[in-house]
């Protein structure tokens, strides 16, 4: 009260305008008379249906900061004025305003409010609340990550949903992989289903604005995602964009900068550093025996470099002098600069919704940028109280203009060796050899832009039949990629120019009846739809070689010696009928039931189409008259079983031509090409399907302040799509089957407990754990369980009975040292292959299954807090491996026979982690030959990761009054900034070891203004 009389003092004292200043001194004398006519108000607080005390109830008077809560008994008291409104609010009631209106004595009855459990939830051709679910539906929290570097929405959902896993990525405006409840297929499609405001979106979504979206939806189970058919075995997102409401216009405006930088600090050796590791690979000659530890002053490192171009006659030692930092001249810290607008607002009959953004993104490797212009319009009109209607329509407009350098040949180019000549010219062998200079690829002339256009019409129409409606979703996604490119340095530096053009569109169209009714203590919504999509391609390439002059780049590709052209296009058609039955009775029984029927052109003739039923029950226990326990306000159990499809490639049915060079006829005479049948065409090819059985628990504890829910589910993949190899006595190399069966298994647990929840303090946390397990239950025979055979398939590391994810391979136990009895074959520092069969030798039959690549269970933590105006929030994502799980290939194997072993370049801290006698308790093999088994190190990619961290501020809101401002967020936040993990080399979820891009971390600092 102080703070503020004394703002608007000073704000008279000083002469702001007249008015502002009139105002002001209002404001001021409102608050003496105010602070004169304080007396005490005291009460008790009380559940309505209880009667029993609430304790820690929040009490404010309304438009300020000042305030109370109640203690052991119910019981507060607070200094108030006759003209001044208290509002109460406390987790799990319904809040209240009440005036006080001269009273003295004020006891207050709070009525239980599930509207929690009772939030809405999208779940495919409508909403329903969440307390009437019986699926597997959650809501992702999207609000607490907006103020992150995030350019897909994706990345706001990494490690937030149990059984949604999310991985990372390495360069700008890319999309992180994503699956839902582990792997459920071998070579049908892997993708989750991806829907857009109602309709299935099949284009990247790195064209969308994060800050348009305003809720996104994941259906995990089969009776949930049985509504889409045959595109949803491997689960459904469901992304809602924000929509205007009705009351004045609200402008919102942010901006935000951030920096990043790799998360873990690495880089290729420097000039001495490589020829200490030479040193060290020529153990034997470079040191005394027998330890080999004693240098050698008579070793001569320079005859011991691979090639002549790193040799100097004229220096000392008979080396180059140079020392090029190839990693310096090719990375650099990367930055993002984000820029959002949207103005919202609306009457009862038209709301609408504008929004522009602007992303402006550079990652870590030199031209790796990525541009994102987007605007959006989201309209919704109300002419008649019977028809609604609508658009929903965004454009995005993305520029990847540049040519990155290959990492590889960044990391292995040898400081020895010089980037440009005297001239200044690339040169492009470095080494005389095939190795390229990988400047080659990023001094060209690159343009790459994307072009999205997506909009969906709509309109709903009242029936004359109370609660029956009939709704039209008009779809339509339209994409223009073009990548042009011109090269001096292609077709052998002979220059190289071509244009690559691709255009994409689909359209949907849904019918859909929806009809809503109560009858006593029945309740029926009932969904029937009808609908068609088509979606088609178009590619173009123009390419020419040999430029004599290539100034004009691609605009002139006439003027290549060598001219070609190619083409290509695809079409694919869709037709589905759905029906969905939800029924409750008497608020506690639920019944869901849906049948969906797809049809598909992909698929073979005989096996056009097919049917995904589900069923899915629900009881509310709590709603029991005999339940009567009182710290339990919320408990539902609820099951379901489903079918839900997984469709193929579009000809994946049909024999496929093949072309190629085939004849040429008389001497000189120009190669004729050939076309010929490579794969055999199946007519009764026919869709996966996956069944799965899911079991749930929703609770809320202790008036609300503990919440949460918990999934167990098993599932079956039947009718794997897999390409069979079969003899080429045949005429055929392969043909498209269905074969074997997946089983699918895992459980997910989510809790959200309100610590504190205080007029000046509150404190909230959610955890989630989730764990997954597939195995294969039959390959090319019949079930494991039945009367047939079973084959494993070695080649392709399928085992019945184990994952998916089973990886196959020698087992290594350490690294053969010098005093050693090395069996023949072997040497110091090579891996010590185990010879598992003990037979005495090591061969083929010594691979064991090693472990999994996928892990033993993955878990997130967010806390959020806030004082006041103050808001703090830390997010803690760790995806872990248990035993033998979440393991992933990090081998390395020299030796000196290869002389690329000795020419490339490392990563400095790979190159200290190499064997030698120096070194006996390295991590990798170095040896002066290799074995006829090498063996592979594999390592667990465990990790704890400090994710997200934001700290912000809201300028006080009579500070913002003043200036005619709802609202001033200031923020900073981190992302990934701490990493905890044994795995070496770059970040453990990207998994590339020491040749892959880094995982960045970043420091944001971010304004948000809402008028």
């Amino acid at each position: 009260m102080k703070t503020k009389l004394m703002s608007c003092l000073f704000c008279v004292g000083v002469g702001l305008v007249p008015s502002m200043a009139s105002s002001m001194n209002e404001e001021v004398q409102t608050l003496i008379v105010h602070q004169s006519n304080k007396r005490a108000l005291s009460g008790i607080v009380t559940d309505a249906t209880t009667n029993e005390p609430l304790i820690g109830v929040s009490i404010l008077i309304k438009g300020t900061q000042v305030g109370t809560v109640t203690d052991v008994d119910g019981k507060f008291i607070l200094d108030v004025s006759q003209n001044d409104v208290l509002e109460f609010s406390y987790i799990g009631y319904k809040s209240q305003t009440l005036a006080v209106e001269g009273k003295t004595i004020l006891n207050v009855l709070m009525t239980p409010d599930n509207e929690m459990l009772d939030e809405v939830v999208v779940v495919g051709y409508g909403s329903m609340k969440k307390s009437d679910l019986t699926g597997a539906v959650v809501s992702a929290n999207i609000k607490d990550f907006e103020k992150a570097p995030n350019t897909n929405i994706l990345q706001s959902l990494q490690g937030t949903i149990p059984g949604l896993n999310v991985g990372q990525i390495t360069s700008a405006g890319a999309t992180p992989e994503v699956s839902i409840r582990g792997k459920n297929t071998l070579s049908g499609n892997k993708n989750v289903l991806i829907v857009l405001d109602g309709i299935i979106y099949n284009s990247s979504l790195a064209s969308i604005n994060p800050n348009d979206i305003e809720s996104v939806d994941v259906l995990k189970d089969a009776s949930a995602t049985a509504v889409y058919g045959a595109q949803a075995a491997n689960g459904v997102l469901l992304i809602t964009t924000k929509r205007g409401k009705s009351g004045k216009t609200k402008v919102d405006f942010s901006t935000a900068y951030t920096t990043s930088s790799p998360t873990k600090n690495l880089r290729p050796m420097n000039r001495q550093e490589y020829l200490d590791f030479t040193r060290e690979f020529w153990y034997d000659e470079a040191y005394l025996g027998p330890d080999y530890k004693t240098p050698n002053p008579n070793f001569d490192l320079a005859s011991k470099l691979p090639d002549a171009v790193m040799l100097d006659t004229n220096s000392p030692d008979g080396i180059v002098p140079y020392d090029t930092n190839w990693w310096e001249e090719g990375t650099s810290n990367a930055s993002m600069w984000e820029n959002k607008l949207s103005l919202s607002g609306g009457t009862d009959a038209m709301s609408y919704l504008i929004s522009y953004a602007n992303t402006s993104q550079k990652g870590f490797m030199l031209n790796d940028e990525f541009k994102r212009n987007s605007i959006r319009i989201n309209l919704d009109v109300k002419p008649f109280n019977w028809l609604k209607t609508g658009v929903q329509a965004f454009g995005s407009f993305v520029n990847k203009d540049g040519a990155e350098p290959d990492i590889w040949d960044l990391v292995t180019q040898n400081p020895l060796c010089r980037i440009y000549d005297d001239e200044g010219k690339i040169i492009p062998y470095p080494f005389n050899t095939l190795d390229t200079n990988p400047f080659m690829l990023s001094d060209v002339d690159d343009r790459e832009r994307h072009n999205y256009f997506f909009a969906n019409i709509y309109a709903e129409v009242q029936l004359p039949i109370k609660g029956l409606t009939y709704r039209f979703n008009f779809g339509n996604n339209y994409r223009i990629d073009e990548h042009y490119q011109a090269s001096e340095y292609g077709a052998s530096l002979n220059g190289e120019a071509y244009k690559q053009h691709t255009e994409y569109y689909d359209w949907t169209f849904d019918n859909i009846v929806n009809y809503n009714g109560e009858f006593g203590d029945h309740s029926i919504a009932a969904t029937f739809l009808y609908g068609a999509s088509e979606r088609k391609q178009n590619y173009t390439e123009a390419k020419s070689q040999k430029f004599s002059r290539l100034s004009l780049g691609v605009n002139s590709l006439e003027l290549g010696k060598d001219q070609f052209a190619s083409s290509d296009a695809w079409s694919e058609a869709l037709l589905y009928q759905m029906f969905r039955l939800n029924y409750k009775y008497k608020n506690k029984y639920l019944l869901t039931a849906t049948v969906r029927r797809d049809g598909f052109s992909g698929f073979a003739e005989n096996n056009k189409s097919a049917v995904f039923p589900s069923v899915a029950l629900g009881w509310i226990l709590s709603e029991e008259k005999w339940f009567k326990i009182s710290w339990i306000d919320q408990l539902k159990v609820r099951g379901g079983w489903g079918i839900s499809g997984n469709q193929t490639s579009r000809y994946k049915s049909l024999a496929k031509v093949k072309t190629e060079p085939g004849y040429v006829f008389g001497d000189g005479g120009a190669t004729e090409t050939v076309q010929q049948i490579e794969a055999m065409g199946n007519g009764d090819l026919k869709w996966e399907k996956t069944e799965g059985f899911n079991v749930g628990l929703d609770f809320s504890l202790f008036k609300n302040r503990l919440t949460g829910s918990l999934e167990l589910y098993n599932t079956t993949t039947h009718d794997l799509l897999y390409d069979m190899v079969i003899p080429t006595i045949t005429g055929f190399s392969n043909v498209s089957s269905n074969i074997g069966k997946i089983r699918n298994k895992g459980v997910e647990l989510t809790i959200t407990s309100r610590n504190f929840v205080l007029p000046d303090f509150e404190w909230t946390t959610t955890f989630n754990i989730s764990a997954n397990r597939n195995e294969i239950k039959s390959l090319l025979g019949r079930d494991d369980d039945g009367d047939g055979y079973e084959d494993d398939l070695v080649s392709s590391n399928l085992f019945i009975g184990e994952s998916t994810s089973a990886i196959y391979d020698y087992q290594i136990d350490g690294i053969w040292q010098l005093n050693d009895d090395i069996p023949n074959g072997y040497h110091p520092g090579n891996y010590r292959v185990v010879d598992t069969d003990e037979n005495g030798k090591i061969d083929v039959n010594d691979r064991v299954i090693l472990g999994y690549k996928d892990p033993a269970y993955r878990f997130g933590i967010m806390n959020k807090f806030r004082w006041r105006d103050l808001t703090f929030s830390f997010f803690i994502n760790s995806v872990q491996g248990g035993k033998n799980g979440y393991m992933q290939k990090n081998s390395e194997t020299l030796n000196r026979g290869n002389a690329n072993d000795l020419r490339w370049n490392r990563i400095s801290e790979l190159a200290t982690d190499y064997w030698s006698p120096n070194n006996p308790n390295a991590t990798y093999a170095r040896s002066i030959a290799a074995p006829a088994i090498a063996g592979t190190n594999y390592q667990q990619r465990s990790f704890v990761r400090l994710q997200d961290v934001t700290l912000g501020y809201n300028l006080p809101k009579t500070w913002m009054r003043v200036v005619g401002i709802d609202n001033i967020n200031i923020y900073m936040s981190g992302k990934n900034l701490l990493t905890f993990t044994k795995w070496k080399g770059w970040d453990p979820e990207a998994g590339s070891g020491y040749y892959g891009l880094p995982v960045m971390k970043s420091f944001t600092f971010g304004l948000n203004i809402t008028l």
